[in-house]
């Protein structure tokens, strides 16, 4: 049974680097774009999401399992809350924005 622990941290590891890769894309791409289109969309200002993303994927990396810092599984997950609110409301509105649909 000694596989089942082992298959158990490495689907640990898979979470922890998914979440924290898709936390590292959100703050990424709210860095890019500029501030005028988070005011044009009627979004949270840039600074507030940047700041949001940026902490939050500091936790994400702090919670890895080589940490000592680590959240637990309920904290990493939380971390990556606002990345998922992030991607699904704020990026589509900043790109329809851009692509001319509003």
């Amino acid at each position: 049974m000694a596989w089942l622990g082992y298959l158990q941290y490495l689907l640990f590891w898979a979470l922890a680097l998914g979440l924290f890769g898709v936390e590292l894309f959100a703050l990424v791409d709210a860095l890019r774009h500029p501030k005028e289109s988070f005011d044009a969309a009627l979004k949270k200002p840039k600074t507030f999401w940047a700041a949001l993303l940026g902490v939050t994927a500091l936790l994400g990396f702090l919670s890895l399992p080589f940490s000592r810092f680590g959240l637990g599984t309920f904290g990493m997950m939380l971390c990556g809350v606002p990345a998922g609110i992030y991607l699904a409301d704020v990026r589509p509105a900043i790109a329809n924005l851009r692509r001319g649909r509003w």
